[in-house]
């Protein structure tokens, strides 16, 4: 465990190195509180991805998942793209792979493929558009077929069905291992402790969950309702360092996350990871030339179709 002391002395570093190679520092919501207090830009998948198309520096060092580093590399190909520590995986977007999505799309000809953008970046590939979890009614909406095979979280898959009742869903069998643990009797529980906290969750949790909810929203969307709402309290279904960032934004509000509400793999990235980084070059993400232009096109549109929350 860092001292204060020291978690200063490296952010100190990290900022001087940063500056110097003209690079720019993206953050996911769900990484340590330390790391989101250096951030050029903090956000979910949908920001971030905008952000890395439109980075100016040199160099993008990526703070989050792996699929979230790759898509930073499909989107500004020409930069230097560093994930400080390549074992912070997605285990949702490992749970999908070509061969399967291949069959499948093999198995439904004509269905307009939608992959969900935790995916690894061959899968993007395969697909004709992707979504992140606050545009992903607004994606099904605009394709014309009439099928559609969303990939990989059925519980994402399950949310936009519900708005989206014209079209055939062929649902992946993916789901994250975090979200789907935040149960309706937490909440319920938290509701106990906070009576008149607005409860806001995740898509990406159970459908049980979301019907015991106030409202269904992405990472951002939350952002976006706990800064406009005239509500003093919020129970936060979703990651628990999402929590850390309101708090730090509306000091004069309180947030609670459920109990256990941890994803690890955005935790094994921490400030001495970057550091190195910074100083090695190293890890950097590296695609073949045909994935990076296969998988552009997908990540492109969902950019062009923008937020829906």
């Amino acid at each position: 465990m860092l001292t204060k002391e020291e978690i200063g002395g490296l952010q100190s570093e990290i900022l001087r190195l940063k500056n110097e190679m003209n690079a720019i520092l993206l953050v996911h919501n769900y990484q340590r509180p330390e790391i989101q207090d250096i951030a050029d830009y903090i956000g979910d998948s949908l920001g971030l991805s905008i952000k890395a198309s439109k980075a100016e520096g040199e160099v993008i060092v990526f703070c989050g998942v792996d699929f979230m580093a790759q898509s930073a590399k499909i989107l500004s190909p020409e930069k230097t793209v560093l994930h400080p520590n390549t074992l912070a995986q997605c285990p949702m977007a490992a749970m999908i792979d070509v061969e399967g999505l291949k069959q499948l799309k093999e198995e439904n000809p004509g269905a307009a493929v939608v992959s969900y953008v935790n995916t690894t970046a061959d899968v993007k590939a395969e697909s004709d558009v992707c979504c992140t979890s606050g545009n992903a009614v607004k994606v099904v909406r605009s394709l014309q077929e009439n099928k559609v095979i969303f990939t990989p979280d059925t519980n994402l898959g399950l949310y936009v069905k519900r708005y989206v009742q014209d079209k055939e869903f062929v649902l992946w069998p993916g789901y994250c291992y975090t979200h789907v643990k935040i149960y309706p009797r937490e909440i319920e529980r938290l509701r106990k402790e906070h009576p008149g906290a607005v409860v806001m969750v995740h898509p990406e949790c159970p459908p049980e969950t979301i019907d015991a909810a106030d409202h269904t929203l992405s990472t951002e969307g939350m952002v976006m309702l706990a800064r406009k709402s005239d509500a003093k309290e919020f129970i936060v279904g979703t990651e628990k360092e999402l929590s850390y960032r309101l708090k730090k934004e509306n000091p004069d509000k309180e947030f609670y996350p459920p109990v256990g509400a941890v994803c690890p793999h955005m935790k094994y990235i921490n400030l001495p990871d970057i550091l190195s980084s910074l100083e090695n070059m190293q890890p950097e993400v590296d695609l073949p030339p045909e994935i990076l232009k296969g998988a552009r096109r997908p990540l492109e549109r969902m950019i062009e179709i923008g937020r829906g929350d």
